[in-house]
């Protein structure tokens, strides 16, 4: 489900919050648990729950991340403030990975500032924003890398060194393959167990 932005200021010079902020507010506190609402690029989206495939996915590569850097956070449904992604920036990835208590605060949406790699499972309803605006949005905030598992397209895409909108580097590889991940994560990530 998206909801085109209308045209208003996010903050009036009032100091008001404009139409879209209270709309993505509102919706955020009328979700269903477990349902997402994220502002991408000047669309309200609401996602539903992920299913189970999507949820092993996300299960067995934090194991992985865990199994080689056992030093790193593994955080899911975690908020980030992804400046320009949007009119708020507000974005949930499926994966984020950052030092260790990066998000001790009681924050809903934090600064993507320690951010080490984020992470999204594609779905039906979420592969276009995970595909387009949100590896933009992720790009622009100066997210070191950012990882795709496409299971429309049956691949992983490992994205990296930032740049303005877009990343410099980027590699594939089939699902049930490996692929490299840069440092500081520095291993090879096996997909066959996905």
């Amino acid at each position: 489900m998206a909801a085109p932005e209308r045209e208003s200021d996010v903050v009036a010079d009032d100091g008001t919050v404009s139409s879209v902020e209270y709309a993505f507010d509102a919706l955020s506190a009328a979700s269903p648990e477990g349902w997402r609402v994220e502002l991408i690029e000047g669309e309200i989206h609401v996602v539903p729950p992920a299913n189970g495939e999507h949820e092993e996915i996300v299960s067995e590569l934090t194991g992985q991340i865990r199994d080689h850097r056992k030093e790193l956070g593994r955080y899911t449904g975690i908020g980030l403030y992804v400046p320009d992604a949007s009119a708020t920036g507000k974005v949930v990835p499926d994966l984020v990975i950052a030092p260790k208590g990066s998000f001790s605060d009681r924050a809903e949406y934090h600064d993507p500032a320690p951010v080490l790699l984020v992470a999204e499972v594609t779905s039906r309803s979420t592969a276009v924003q995970d595909r387009g605006p949100k590896l933009r949005g992720y790009a622009r905030a100066g997210i070191p890398c950012y990882l795709l598992i496409d299971r429309e397209a049956g691949e992983v895409v490992v994205y990296s060194e930032p740049s303005g909108a877009s990343f410099t580097r980027s590699s594939e590889a089939a699902l049930s393959k490996t692929v490299a991940l840069p440092e500081p994560l520095g291993f090879e990530l096996d997909t066959g167990e996905f």
